[in-house]
């Protein structure tokens, strides 16, 4: 249920209305700008950034599960979106969102919203860092007032179009976008409650307007923005096309849950209240599928956005549609005065998003990790950099997982373990003490302790234990109080386990099962050939009733017991 529904149902006040607006209006004052710059620097027109905070923003707060997220279009998106449209056309663009929006509603439906937090922090932050490269990369033509005699695209074909245009360089830009870049830091600095980006894009507006300074202009090059919505209009589909646009669909299906969910959670964290991560995920679906419907970019929650509506009283979703209005009403009304906005104030509002996005402090924190994800993060930043954001996000995640389960098989030890320290071996009744319990056990038996979760990357522990049990035992224990959980291959490792004992005519008692890796037992029929026991005691006395306790008393010797330990 998305959240506006609740928000009603709880009552809705005149000062809950006028909190809203107000938080609204402050919001889209700072989405203006950055809507029109994260358009320019995916290859879009301006006013398709517009399109998107209008549409994409009022359908995210109307349905979403979170009370204060502003939708629109974000600097996460910038490079898929930019290589979409150089690779695909601006139409492949607008079918592999309305595929991501599918998507993203299958993965809500589903309840995949919680699976965001088994992303590695390390993979986020390499490609965010990554992205804020790119992102800066691209705006250094506009800066300098470059014209390109080419655009090769990717980071270092960007390089060198931009050091074959180094001639040239436009003195006025580079005074224009310096003094906006120097105004959002001052404004940051002394008035942080005041719109920066507004304020500086309006002021290098007058100035250059006023001294007729010659600087490209959003006029100039796209001929001013659109005052009106577009009629919605669907793309041609073909299966072909399906097909080739599929993987940047899942990229921005991907990009759109992650950095709408981690909003989210900013915003939890920011007032206490918590979000609906699985109607988000579905409300984001919907909003990309409305936002390329009307020839819109892909959209997600909006971390900086958020934030602000957050710190400017929002009470409620109607926040974030009251800022898609007012957004729209600039398109209405204000859309000429866009036209002399110059490219390099866009330019220095980029660059300071960049900043933000590449999250130094973050980076260098994570360079001080252990050197298996300084890898993970360095690694995912460049492939980002030098090859495919899509590429970046598969290696990282593929990378981060093999880390870690190579971390966890390699905690898994097999040790000798003679004492018996499980709160499960209670005393035995009758003449035998407690602490001889080992002394219990046939010289036919031996004891295996698995810890931790048997799982694949572990699995083979189990035979390496069996080879190095020495003789063949009339009846093992294995000792599983201490596996939280198994998978099919431990179960397959466990199976082939009894395979060998039982080749072996050797008997196979578990102790102490969990719930859970009793139920895949059971499952997948493996429980039926083990013996089990609820306690290690209950285990050791059945193993005495299978293999009788050598009489020691008569003169016999009894050969020493072995007891091993799986640990993880």
């Amino acid at each position: 249920m998305p959240k506006l529904i609740i928000c009603m149902r709880e009552g809705y006040s005149l000062s809950s209305l006028r909190a809203d607006i107000i938080a609204g209006l402050t919001v889209a004052i700072v989405a203006l700008p950055l809507a029109m710059a994260l358009a320019i620097a995916s290859g879009a027109t301006p006013d398709k950034g517009l399109i998107t905070a209008v549409i994409a923003g009022f359908l995210i707060s109307a349905l979403g599960g979170s009370r204060f997220q502003i939708g629109g279009p974000t600097g996460a998106f910038v490079v898929v979106v930019f290589n979409v449209i150089a690779t695909h056309g601006y139409s492949g663009l607008v079918l592999a969102t309305l595929m991501a929006g599918l998507i993203l509603i299958i993965a809500g439906l589903a309840r995949l919203g919680s699976l965001v937090k088994y992303i590695p922090e390390t993979v986020v932050t390499g490609f965010t860092a990554g992205i804020a490269v790119i992102i800066f990369t691209s705006q250094i033509a506009d800066i300098l007032g470059l014209t390109l005699a080419q655009h090769t695209g990717g980071f270092i074909g960007t390089l060198e179009d931009i050091r074959a245009s180094l001639g040239t360089v436009s003195t006025a830009s580079i005074i224009v976008s310096f003094a906006a870049l120097t105004l959002i830091v001052l404004v940051r600095r002394f008035r942080p409650k005041w719109p920066a980006f507004l304020i500086a894009v309006t002021m290098a507006s007058l100035v250059a307007w006023t001294l007729a300074l010659p600087v490209e202009t959003i006029g100039s090059k796209f001929g001013g923005i659109t005052s009106a919505l577009p009629m919605p209009e669907l793309p041609q589909v073909t299966l072909a096309r399906l097909h080739e646009l599929l993987p940047s669909a899942l990229t921005i299906a991907f990009l759109a849950g992650v950095e709408s969910l981690l909003s989210a959670v900013v915003a939890d964290g920011m007032t206490g209240r918590r979000h609906r991560s699985d109607c988000e995920l579905i409300a984001q679906g919907i909003a990309n599928m409305g936002s390329a419907l009307f020839g819109g970019l892909p959209a997600t929650g909006a971390i900086a956005r958020t934030a602000t509506n957050v710190r400017t009283g929002a009470r409620t979703p109607l926040a974030g549609m009251f800022h898609a209005v007012f957004v729209l009403a600039f398109m209405m009304f204000l859309a000429p005065l866009a036209n002399y906005i110059p490219l390099a104030s866009l330019a220095a509002v980029l660059v300071v998003v960049a900043w933000n996005m590449s999250e130094a402090d973050k980076v260098r924190h994570l360079l001080r990790a252990p050197f298996e994800e300084r890898i993970i993060l360095l690694v995912t930043l460049a492939l980002t950099v030098l090859v495919d954001l899509t590429v970046a996000i598969e290696v990282g995640v593929v990378m981060a997982a093999l880390a870690f389960m190579h971390r966890m098989s390699k905690a898994v030890a097999v040790t000798n373990d003679g004492e018996d320290d499980d709160p499960d071996a209670i005393p035995f009744t009758g003449t035998v003490p407690a602490t001889d319990q080992r002394l219990a056990l046939s010289e036919n038996t031996e004891v295996f302790k698995l810890r931790g979760p048997l799982f694949f990357g572990a699995a083979t522990r189990l035979d390496e234990a069996l080879n190095r049990a020495g003789p063949t035992p009339a009846v093992f224990i294995l000792r599983m109080r201490e596996v939280p959980l198994i998978d099919a291959t431990g179960v397959g490792a466990l199976a082939h386990f009894v395979d060998r004992c039982e080749a072996r005519g050797t008997r196979v008692i578990v102790s102490a099962v969990q719930e859970q890796p009793r139920a895949i037992l059971e499952k997948m029929g493996l429980a039926k050939r083990l013996e089990f026991a609820d306690t290690y005691t209950g285990a050791t006395i059945r193993a005495r009733n299978l293999s009788p306790v050598t009489n020691t008393s008569a003169g016999g010797s009894e050969k020493p017991k072995r007891s091993h330990s799986v640990a993880g």
